[in-house]
């Protein structure tokens, strides 16, 4: 959706939230005026491959080869090294040894969530704020929440779930200042629905860090 990933950084902006941000290489190709605003504005830049395949319907060639682009197409467009942090898309590899052991010998590592948003599926942006914010709430100290930037919902949920997590103590951080980062999400290999692939995905941010 046009205008909305924009939004999203405008909006984590006038809150004062840094976060992070696992994108596409072909999204950064296609909108690099966009992407170009995410690593000055204070969030963390990671790679989310570059044609967001299941990664281990990959060969050992194919996935260096997309994981490798999307570092390439980061780094010379944002100006950005993204490793060590990788999201697979889909959450498709988790827990499997062996798309572990090629992203570590690639200088990455998966970087999973405690609290998936489905912002891609719900229509009500109250609906979507009660929900994360019990649930991260609920998961306390650490929990990262997974959001995307492209659901025209995302922008709207985003200034009242902020409030409602500050209000019950809780502060904002990238991944990499987190103590402890969730591993791998096995669930989240159904947690994204087919779509147009055309669609650029920002990747998912927001990572809440503390309770009351």
């Amino acid at each position: 959706m046009p205008g909305v990933t924009e939004r999203v950084i405008d909006t984590l902006g006038d809150a004062g939230v840094r976060a992070t941000f696992f994108v596409q290489g072909r999204w950064v190709e296609a909108y690099p005026d966009v992407a170009a605003r995410i690593a000055p504005a204070g969030h963390l830049v990671g790679n989310h491959s570059h044609y967001h395949a299941r990664m281990p319907l990959l060969s050992a060639t194919g996935f260096a080869t997309d994981v490798r682009a999307a570092q390439k197409v980061i780094a010379d467009r944002l100006g950005v090294d993204p490793r060590p942090w990788f999201r697979c898309p889909f959450g498709a590899g988790a827990g499997r040894p062996r798309i572990q052991r090629r992203l570590e010998a690639l200088g990455y590592r998966d970087v999973g969530w405690d609290v998936d948003a489905r912002d891609w599926q719900l229509h009500s942006a109250r609906r979507m704020t009660s929900s994360v914010a019990a649930r991260t709430i609920e998961r306390g100290d650490g929990a990262v929440v997974l959001m995307h930037g492209w659901p025209k919902i995302t922008p709207l949920a985003l200034p009242d779930l902020i409030a409602r997590l500050r209000d019950a103590g809780a502060t904002f951080v990238r991944v990499d200042e987190l103590p402890r980062l969730p591993g791998p999400t096995p669930q989240a290999a159904t947690s994204e629905t087919a779509r147009d692939p055309a669609a650029p995905e920002a990747g998912a941010f927001s990572a809440p860090d503390g309770r009351p």
